[in-house]
This record gives C-alpha cells, structure tokens and sequence, in this order.
C-alpha cells in the first residue's frame, strides 16, 4: 500500500534496475530528517522512526551488495544534532557548511571508489539539485508548500521518485520503503531485523566499526 502512495516517476521495472546498481547512500539533512525548523543552537532533530527506515535501507544493502553501504549526510548548515546522529549511526561521513554541495559530493565518490550513478540521494530543495542531477536514483522528499518546485523539478527530470510526506510527517521512512520495495527484499529486510539475526548482527558489527569523517566546508 506504501509503494502506491510514493510517486514513482519511472515505472517499476527501470527503478528496480536503478535501485540494483545502487552502492550507496547519501542524504540532506534539513527538510529530509525533519520539517526544516531551527532551534537558536542551528540544529534540527530527526525522528526514530526516519532513523530505522535509513538503518534498514543500509541493511537491505548490505544483504543485496554483500557490504557495507558507504552513508553519508550532506548539509549545507553546521548542525551538532546532524553530527550526534552521524556518529550514533555510525555513517562514513557528514559534510557540513557545505553551500556548494558538489564539492563534498566529489570528495564522498573519490573517498569511497564510487560512481555517480551508484549514489541513491534522499534531497528536497534547490541547494541539493546539481547532487542530485548526477545520482543513479533521486528521491525527493516532498512536501505541501513546495509544490511548484517538486513539479519543476519533476519536469527537469532530476528525480524520480517523490513522496506523499513531509520530512516532518516521516517522509523519510516512507523514501527508505520505497528503495527496499524496488530491491526487492523488503520482507527478508525486517523479519531479520524483528528476528535480531545472524545476519543482522553480523552487518551491524560491520556498520558500528565505521569511524565516522566529519568535514566542514568554507561558508
């Protein structure tokens, strides 16, 4: 029922093939994680409930890859909660301050031997475009108020899937559904999570020996 409610701007058959070319994962943080408000510190939350759909899109593939999924948050503000959250999830890295986000995005492919096109990047604004235009999937983490921009984006061609809800309603754990569904193992996914498998601890021993890299860009 999730997967009906996601617009999916391809049909199915060519996501799938996208999404099983994918190697990595690479997210926003404001308006991804959350609704995009600020505390006076300039940091913005996330849920629970965004954080087990990414550690569960990270397990799907490493289930499918065979490894560890390099995972990063790519930010163009200086957020200690985004930290706090890199680092208690053991991503690869965060890049932070970073208003010219192709730069840390060159640094993220070098870093971790990737392609382009093996990139699945969670985004939802302007900033994120020039990213997003170069990945192998583009999720767009929609919302009410930005309509016109999904749709220019939407007749761009710079995305391909956009949700129904807002970072702040869990648009997120929706994104991270939808990209388990087109890998196609959606129900090994969670059963071995609720099972606390082998296999699950197994791939989370191998997540949490990840030292996290924290870079700041020039503002």
């Amino acid at each position: 029922m999730g997967m009906s409610q996601t617009n999916l701007l391809h049909s199915k058959e060519a996501l799938q093939t996208r999404a099983q070319g994918i190697k990595a994962v690479l997210f926003d943080w404001d308006g991804v994680f959350n609704d995009g408000w600020k505390d006076l510190e300039g940091g913005s939350p996330f849920s629970e409930v965004g954080s087990m759909g990414v550690n569960m899109l990270r397990f799907a593939l490493w289930l499918r890859n065979g490894a560890n999924p390099p995972a990063a948050v790519l930010t163009g503000q200086v957020n200690p909660l985004a930290e706090k959250f890199v680092q208690r999830e053991r991503f690869h890295a965060i890049y932070m301050g970073y208003i010219n986000k192709p730069d840390a995005f060159t640094d993220f492919l070098r870093t971790n031997a990737l392609k382009p096109e093996e990139v699945a990047f969670f985004f939802d604004d302007a900033i994120d475009l020039p990213v997003a235009r170069q990945c192998g999937l583009r999720v767009l983490i929609g919302r009410r108020g930005g309509e016109r921009f999904t749709e220019h984006v939407v007749q761009r061609g710079d995305v391909d899937i956009v949700t129904r809800c807002s970072g702040g309603e869990n648009g997120l754990r929706e994104a991270t559904e939808a990209v388990i569904g087109l890998l196609g193992n959606f129900a090994e996914v969670f059963d071995q999570r609720a099972a606390y498998s082998e296999g699950y601890q197994r791939y989370l021993q191998e997540r949490n020996a990840v030292v996290p890299q924290v870079e700041r860009g020039k503002r």
